[in-house]
């Protein structure tokens, strides 16, 4: 099995934060989510467990991610945690009378990726009380997750991987790719299309399945269909083979 290259393609400037976690395999499933999206800055904030970056919950949780889980810094205060950040979002589900602006996910995301070379981090709260008022605070804006608003409840590590993703999405934008998934052949050049049109069109003029005299609509609606296959070369090919034989076959008399 070949191992993975390493994803260069994500700036490394943001931090991933889970105060007071109760459970390890949740700190393993994190490690594991924001490794799949290209990040691997995780600080823990007063974990349950003292051993958490080594319990066997998290370590089975984080799969093959258990470098990041060994790079995992454990502090005792959000004000350490949050040491060298320029901006921070605290992630919540919960209304709060006295707050700093909302960002959605996307929204969040978008703002981080703006500037990525600045410092930026997710909070988390722990999975049976969230976030204390004091520590939302001290972040710049809160991120909601828009759950179905009957059950809202998260996984925090699914919360994690959420904005794990959106924030991939907005580091890589147009860039994004996915070349060793499916198959993607080199689009065909304007010409190289008009050519498989006039190939085509004489074929069809040859079985006499088209009156060049009267052509109407089928011509212009072969030319639209192929525009909207956003043909390939070897689409383009494989059509110029099939006109081709056409012709040879119609030379010969059927």
């Amino acid at each position: 099995m070949n191992t993975p290259s390493p994803d260069t393609s994500i700036q490394p400037s943001l931090r991933f934060v889970l105060v007071e976690t109760s459970h390890p395999g949740n700190i393993g499933a994190a490690a594991r989510a924001i490794k799949t999206m290209g990040f691997s800055d995780l600080v823990l904030v007063n974990p349950r467990f003292v051993d958490a970056t080594i319990h066997d919950e998290a370590i089975a949780f984080a799969s093959s991610a258990q470098d990041v889980l060994a790079a995992t810094r454990l502090v005792t205060g959000i004000d350490e945690a949050l040491e060298g950040c320029r901006f921070a979002a605290a992630v919540t589900s919960r209304p709060r009378e006295f707050s700093p602006p909302m960002l959605t996910a996307r929204g969040f995301a978008t703002e981080v990726a703006a500037t990525p070379y600045r410092p930026s981090a997710l909070v988390f709260g722990s999975e049976r009380y969230g976030l204390p008022n004091e520590i939302v605070e001290k972040c710049n804006a809160l991120v909601s997750i828009p759950a179905n608003p009957a059950y809202p409840s998260l996984n925090l590590a699914q919360a994690v991987q959420i904005l794990a993703y959106e924030c991939r999405l907005a580091y890589l934008g147009d860039s994004l790719t996915q070349t060793d998934v499916g198959f993607q052949g080199e689009r065909a050049s304007i010409a190289a299309v008009e050519g498989v049109y006039a190939h085509f069109e004489r074929a069809l003029t040859d079985i006499e399945f088209l009156n060049p005299h009267t052509p109407k609509k089928m011509m212009p609606r072969l030319r639209r269909l192929f525009a909207r296959a956003g043909l390939e070369v070897e689409e383009v090919n494989i059509l110029r083979g099939i006109a081709k034989q056409i012709l040879l076959k119609a030379d010969k008399g059927g």
